[in-house]
C-alpha cells in the first residue's frame, strides 16, 4: 500500500489538485513534500498534529518531508481563518519560536542525513526586492481570483477588513512553493483545508514559471463529536510543550476522548495498524475504554517520550482506577499493559510463600518463570527495559520481588511486549 492509500484510509485527505498524477508520482519514486508552519508561538498545539502526522507518514513510506517554518511569512501574518489581523511579531521572537518548534518536530521526524528537512522561508523572502518581486511574480496573480479565495473573502466581509499587508500573503506562500521546487525538487504542498486557495496559487505559479507538474493536498478540519475544535479545553489550548501542558494533562486530554471519536483519532493520531484499530473500536464499555487509554498513551509517548507516557498512564490508573489493558486490544501499542480477565489462562509458576517473603531478585524470577533462558539473559532483559512486574518496568536486575508485590495473590511478569507469566505463592 502506497502513502496515498495510507493517508486516504486513515482519513487525512480532503482534496487534492491532481489525484491520478499524484498517485503516479508516488509510485514512481520518492516525492519531496512540504507543509508550512506558522511560528506565532514557541509550541505547537494539538490542532497542529494532523499535518505533523501526515509528514511522518510520508517519511515512513519512503518520501522526503520538509517542515517549512514561516519565519518570513510570519512577519506578514496569514489571514486564513482569522476575523482580525494577527499580531505582528519581531524577527527575534520568530527566530526563538523556530528553534522551539524544531525540537518538537524532531519527535515525529528523523532529520538525520537529510531524510527530512527543516527550512525557514525567511532565508529567501526577507531578501526579496519589492519591485523585482512585483514584476516577476505579480503578473501571475489575478486580484479577481484572489478575493474569491475563502481566506480573503472572510476577512473582506469582516468588520476589520483585509489589510494590504495581509493581501500579500498568498503570493508569498506561492513563492515558497516555487523556491522549494527550485531548491529541493519539492513537488507536493500539503496543508489544512483553509489553505486550499494558497496551495492552488503555488501549484499554478510553479506551472507558469517553470512548467513544472506539482501537486496540492489538503486535510479536513478536525472537530470532536461534540463539534468543538481540536485541542481546545476549558483551560485553553492543549500544547505539546510540557511547560504549558504537562504530560499528565496531555494524557488526560486524550483519555477523555468521546466514544464516537476513538476510532477516528486512533487512525489520525497514532501509527497503530488500521486492522487493530477496527477490531478495538468495534466494541463498547471496558474494551473501548482500553482503546482510549492506548490512544492517550501513544500520543503522550510520541510527544513526551515513553517514560512520561508510562508515568501518566500509571498515575491515571492509580487516581481513577481502571482495568489493565487486555492483551488483545491494540497489541502493537507499547503501553504498559497488565492482563485482562482471561488471566487464568496464563502460564503459571508457583513459588513458595517463604521464598517470596525473603524476596527474589527480579532476574532470577524471570528465569524461574521461563521468560529468560539464563540469568545473563534475564539481566540483559532488565537492563534493556524489557522486564515488567505488575505493569511496572524493572529498573535494576537485582531488585527484590516478594510477598509485598502480590496483588490478589499473584504477580504478573512480562518480557517485551507480549510474553506474560503469572507467579503465585504456594
Amino acid at each position: 500500500m502506497g502513502v496515498f492509500e495510507v493517508l486516504t484510509e486513515r482519513g487525512f485527505i480532503e482534496q487534492t489538485t491532481h489525484d491520478a498524477e499524484l498517485k503516479e508520482a508516488f509510485a514512481s519514486g520518492p516525492v519531496t513534500c512540504y507543509i508550512g508552519f506558522d511560528p506565532t508561538a514557541s509550541s505547537f498545539h494539538v490542532g497542529s498534529l494532523v499535518p505533523i502526522m501526515a509528514l511522518a507518514h510520508m517519511q515512513r513510506n519512503g518520501h522526503r518531508p520538509i517542515a517549512l517554518v514561516g519565519g518570513g511569512t510570519g512577519l506578514v501574518g496569514d489571514p486564513s481563518g482569522k476575523t482580525e489581523m494577527r499580531k505582528i511579531l519581531t524577527e527575534e521572537t520568530v527566530a526563538e519560536n523556530v528553534l522551539a518548534l524544531k525540537a518538537q518536530l524532531s519527535r515525529f521526524l528523523d532529520f538525520d542525513g537529510g531524510r527530512a528537512l527543516l527550512m525557514n522561508n525567511a532565508d529567501w523572502l526577507t531578501d526579496l526586492k519589492y519591485i523585482p518581486f512585483l514584476r516577476d511574480i505579480g503578473p501571475h496573480f489575478s486580484v479577481n481570483r484572489m478575493i474569491k479565495a475563502e481566506s480573503y473573502r472572510m476577512r473582506i466581509e469582516s468588520e476589520e477588513g483585509l489589510s494590504f499587508l495581509e493581501f500579500n500573503y498568498m503570493p508569498l506562500q506561492a513563492y515558497d512553493f516555487l523556491a522549494l521546487y527550485e531548491r529541493e525538487g519539492c513537488r507536493l504542498q500539503m496543508g489544512g483545508s483553509d489553505q486550499w486557495g494558497n496551495i492552488v496559487a503555488g501549484v499554478e505559479l510553479v506551472r507558469r514559471k517553470k512548467q513544472g507538474q506539482v501537486f496540492g493536498m489538503t486535510f479536513p478540519l478536525i472537530t470532536t463529536a461534540a463539534g468543538a475544535k481540536m485541542g481546545k479545553t476549558a483551560k485553553g489550548a492543549v500544547w505539546l510543550d510540557a511547560e504549558r501542558t504537562s504530560p499528565y494533562e496531555y494524557y488526560q486530554y486524550w483519555v477523555n476522548t468521546h466514544d464516537a471519536d476513538v476510532r477516528r483519532f486512533l487512525l489520525l493520531f497514532t501509527f497503530l495498524p488500521v486492522e487493530e484499530t477496527e477490531a478495538a473500536t468495534g466494541v463498547f464499555g471496558e474494551g473501548l475504554n482500553a482503546a482510549k487509554a492506548v490512544l492517550a498513551y501513544e500520543q503522550t509517548r510520541l510527544v513526551h517520550g515513553a517514560d512520561e507516557a508510562c508515568r501518566a498512564h500509571e498515575a491515571a490508573v492509580s487516581m481513577f482506577g481502571g482495568r489493565a489493558i487486555p492483551a488483545g486490544v491494540l497489541p502493537s501499542s507499547e503501553i504498559e499493559r497488565g492482563v485482562d480477565g482471561a488471566e487464568e489462562d496464563l502460564p503459571t509458576t508457583v513459588v513458595p510463600v517463604a521464598r517470596l517473603a525473603e524476596g527474589v531478585p527480579v532476574y532470577e524470577l524471570f528465569v524461574m518463570a521461563g521468560l529468560a533462558g539464563s540469568r545473563g539473559q534475564a539481566r540483559r532483559l532488565v537492563e534493556q527495559g524489557g522486564a515488567y512486574v505488575n505493569g511496572r518496568r524493572a529498573v535494576a536486575h537485582d531488585e527484590l520481588v516478594g510477598a509485598g508485590d502480590l496483588l490478589d495473590g499473584r504477580i504478573v511478569l512480562r518480557a517485551g511486549k507480549k510474553r506474560y507469566h503469572r507467579v503465585v505463592g504456594g
